[in-house]
């Protein structure tokens, strides 16, 4: 897996609790085409498709599931998120070196900021770190999603 810094959502993040991810992307302001009276509407997973990895860097302990939420805002503070995709793992899927959670940004992804938000379902976890972010490419070193 290739990350690269300015595109990472999470760095090896403790995830105790139900918080979101360290990072969010600004994708910046869409633009207005010559003539045009309306900025562009902006729909980042059209078209090619965005690898998106979420990767268990340090097991998790304690809680029943994680669910990781894709979300979109027009904001910083996320003051009204929009959920675009979601993945629940159970305890016993969050270990180091499990498949990634996400494979990539799905159609629809059409606000400004990007972040993630971990849900966590049962008895808070005292470890558990995850790293993820938008990626050159996803392994699935044979694995069906």
């Amino acid at each position: 897996m290739i990350f690269d810094r300015t595109l990472l959502l999470s760095n090896a993040q403790a995830v105790t609790a139900t918080a979101p991810s360290t990072d969010n992307l600004d994708l910046g302001v869409t633009g207005t085409v010559y003539g045009a009276s309306a900025a562009l509407v902006r729909d980042i997973g059209k078209g090619q498709e965005i690898p998106l990895s979420v990767q268990v860097v340090e097991a998790f302990n304690n809680l029943t599931s994680l669910t990781v939420t894709l979300q979109t805002d027009d904001n910083t503070g996320f003051t009204s998120p929009r959920d675009v995709q979601s993945s629940t793992l159970l305890l016993a899927d969050l270990q180091p070196g499990a498949p990634s959670t996400m494979v990539r940004v799905p159609p629809g992804t059409k606000e400004r900021y990007v972040r993630l938000l971990y849900t966590v379902t049962g008895t808070a976890p005292t470890a558990g770190r995850i790293t993820a972010g938008v990626v050159a490419g996803v392994q699935t070193a044979g694995v069906a999603f």
